[in-house]
């Protein structure tokens, strides 16, 4: 049932930005990752599965957040390890968390500049990258405004400004749309395809029709383990209309979790 995606099929003459092999990876006691295999390009990659699947463990051993217990991955080239030094990762790395933290009386441009900061871009680039930041997620007008004045959207742009702030190689965004009305949900797909020309950008989400619109390619994983990879379209492909879902690509999610659940079961 695996399908091969057009990404692993380009030539490339640069490392992945994401090569894990056995990856494992704990929450606490439990391993939340355990033996994932994965390599991720240049592109957007939509990162699809139930909750509880280990999504934002893996997100976060990606972003550098927490160390992986076993296997090997590495990102941008560089190994990741509890002794790897982790820095110049982290200068090409942009991540927006699920649940990020933000200083509520520091406005949009001060957040965003600060989080350039921390990430070692030079001081004579930070206004113009944090002002470009700023306009590509639609807070110009609000550039000014406290953090805390603003709505839960509002908020998700502010994050998702700081994550790009540093045009990053490798752009992790967990739960982006949370909060986005339908308009703010089609500029941030656009946003997305234009981000995905030269990076590699992992969104995981529970909006199928997200990665549907704006993705290259699909990873669905469960219980910590990859389930299968393959175009959008080759995934509204998998289920029809016995199989639940509002759309194609929403019926093809649910008839790939169906079938791996149920030789899971054999």
């Amino acid at each position: 049932m695996r399908a091969v995606s057009a990404v692993e099929t380009t030539a490339t003459t640069h490392p992945w930005a994401i090569h894990a092999e056995g990856l494992q990876v704990r929450a606490g006691r439990h391993l939340a990752v355990n033996g994932l295999d994965l390599a991720l390009g240049t592109g957007v990659h939509g990162l699809l599965g139930p909750n509880g699947a280990g999504k934002t463990t893996l997100m976060r051993a990606l972003a550098t957040v927490v160390a992986p217990a076993g296997g090997r991955l590495a990102l941008l080239g560089h190994p990741v390890d509890g002794r790897a030094e982790l820095r110049p990762v982290r200068r090409d790395l942009g991540y927006l968390p699920q649940h990020f933290g933000y200083y509520p009386r520091f406005t949009v441009r001060e957040f965003v500049g600060y989080m350039a900061w921390l990430k070692e871009m030079p001081t004579s680039a930070l206004p113009e990258a944090v002002q470009r930041a700023i306009d590509r997620v639609g807070l110009t007008a609000r550039a000014d405004a406290r953090l805390k004045t603003l709505s839960g959207g509002m908020l998700r742009r502010a994050g998702i400004a700081q994550a790009i702030v540093n045009d990053p190689r490798l752009l992790l965004l967990d739960e982006p749309t949370v909060g986005l009305d339908p308009e703010q949900r089609l500029d941030f797909r656009e946003l997305l395809r234009d981000l995905g020309t030269d990076s590699c950008v992992l969104v995981s989400t529970h909006l199928v029709e997200d990665v549907a619109a704006a993705c290259t390619d699909v990873v669905l994983v469960n219980e910590g383990r990859l389930v299968w990879r393959g175009t959008p379209e080759v995934l509204a492909a998998q289920g029809d209309a016995s199989h639940a879902g509002d759309s194609p690509a929403e019926r093809g999610y649910s008839a790939l979790l169906r079938q791996h659940r149920a030789e899971a079961a054999r």
